[in-house]
């Protein structure tokens, strides 16, 4: 049986490879993700400002490596959806890339504790919560993925937290867990594990 923190665990372990401050960790580094569904690479490059030129074939880990300012983004693709690492979270960029029916997931954690999920279509925020306390759940329609959700288990409120406490691992597992049934991938092997490619801006 898989620890609730496996993804959470799997993220860690790819990304950080050995050498690097043991003070570091998504939290400290700054972590963003994004699946767009309905774009292709060309389309990909044309958004994001890439030179498919650049493309090289590459694991998550190695993004870490070049990460210097102007370095390059991580591009996996699988199922129709396309991975963007880092990945912007910014409405005013994700509302429009969204319009005409696209979908789009976002996963976020950065330097002051905070961390966030958003999935939106045609064109508007459909659900966004925070991962770690997902109370309430926001968007223009807040259940559209409970069907999803069940095994799930992120922080909540409430007289349970204290007994049956859920920590930051399994919170954001639970996320990734959930961003591969909408995606429907293994976020493990389709996505933290596999090879994708390097691609820098133009």
């Amino acid at each position: 049986m898989q620890s609730p923190t496996h993804l959470h665990d799997l993220l860690v372990s790819t990304i950080f490879t050995e050498g690097l401050d043991d003070e570091m960790d998504l939290w400290t580094l700054g972590f963003s993700a994004l699946w767009v569904k309905g774009m292709d690479r060309d389309a990909v490059a044309e958004a994001f400002s890439l030179d498919l030129v650049t493309s090289t074939p590459s694991h998550l880990n190695e993004l870490l490596d070049n990460s210097e300012e102007g370095g390059p983004t991580w591009v996996g693709e699988a199922g129709g959806w396309t991975c963007i690492i880092p990945g912007p979270t910014d409405d005013d960029f994700l509302l429009p890339l969204t319009a005409g029916g696209r979908e789009a997931l976002c996963f976020s954690m950065d330097m002051g504790g905070h961390d966030h999920f958003k999935y939106l279509k045609d064109g508007e925020v459909v659900v966004a919560f925070q991962p770690t306390w997902p109370d309430p759940v926001h968007g223009s329609d807040p259940h559209a993925l409970d069907h999803l959700m069940e095994g799930l288990r992120f922080q909540t409120g409430g007289d349970d937290v204290i007994e049956d406490r859920v920590d930051e691992g399994e919170s954001i597992s639970s996320v990734l867990t959930l961003i591969g049934r909408i995606t429907g991938t293994d976020i493990a092997a389709v996505w933290l594990e596999a090879t994708h490619s390097l691609i820098y801006p133009r």
